[in-house]
């Protein structure tokens, strides 16, 4: 009896996270069809849902014969582009793009997000803001009402390595909260950026609606280079939920 419950339990479990990445999916693809044209310049954003949107990306490309340029956002959008054989460009030769296609680790009523959660916030956020669109894609688990509601995680501030205690203090001080060093899994250390910087997640925070006043408080700070906060960029979300369709939010 004890091993059933263990193997219907697994199950379940097994259903669960296959329901999450069909989720992922069925956002990626959708918002991959309607925003992807023709000769335009994409930006391919970072983490797990993005995977889907390349895929689509390199179906679309084989089937229809897209001509499209991708600009990376990370050293692993980088390497999916290559993988699936998707025309690799850079911000110096194609400054301006068509749309980004990224994930968020949460979005809340306003669109305001919450990036970072995979360390990539800072070219996220530049080729981002290069892009006539952004466009959010990810499963039901990251939508909510006010930022901290689900993701508990906390904000990522990357931040120069020498400034990270510093930083730290002051935001406590102004804002509340914790501010943590994220520290690397399979390394010995902090987390280390595609820039060579540090990051700090701010955990516990208070809940407020005026986070363009704070984002640009913390910014001013000598040392921070940028926030996980994504306010007024995105232009809508897809969030794929549990019965296979999928939630606009604009």
């Amino acid at each position: 009896m004890f091993l059933l419950k263990r193997t219907l339990t697994s199950i379940r479990h097994y259903s669960t996270m296959c329901s999450l990445e069909d989720a992922k999916k069925v956002a990626a693809f959708k918002a991959v069809d309607e925003y992807v044209k023709n000769n335009y310049i994409v930006g391919v954003g970072s983490g797990s849902t993005v995977v889907y949107a390349v895929e689509r990306l390199a179906e679309r490309v084989n089937k229809e014969k897209l001509n499209l340029v991708c600009i990376p956002t990370s050293f692993q959008a980088r390497q999916l582009i290559i993988k699936h054989k998707l025309v690799l460009g850079e911000l110096e030769i194609h400054p301006q793009l068509d749309v980004c296609i990224d994930g968020a680790d949460e979005v809340d009523e306003n669109l305001t997000l919450i990036k970072g959660g995979g360390g990539c916030l800072l070219q996220e956020k530049i080729v981002a803001s290069c892009a006539k669109q952004l466009i959010i894609i990810a499963d039901h688990t990251k939508n909510s009402v006010q930022l901290g509601d689900k993701y508990k995680k906390g904000i990522p501030i990357e931040v120069v390595p020498i400034s990270y205690v510093p930083i730290k203090n002051k935001i406590e001080t102004m804002f509340g909260g914790e501010l943590v060093l994220r520290m690397a899994v399979a390394k010995a250390g902090p987390v280390v950026t595609d820039n060579g910087n540090f990051i700090l997640d701010w955990k516990n925070f208070k809940q407020t609606k005026d986070w363009q006043k704070i984002n640009a408080e913390i910014q001013l700070i000598p040392g921070v280079v940028e926030t996980g906060l994504f306010i007024g960029m995105a232009e809508k979300a897809y969030f794929g939920q549990e019965d296979g369709s999928v939630k606009e939010q604009s």
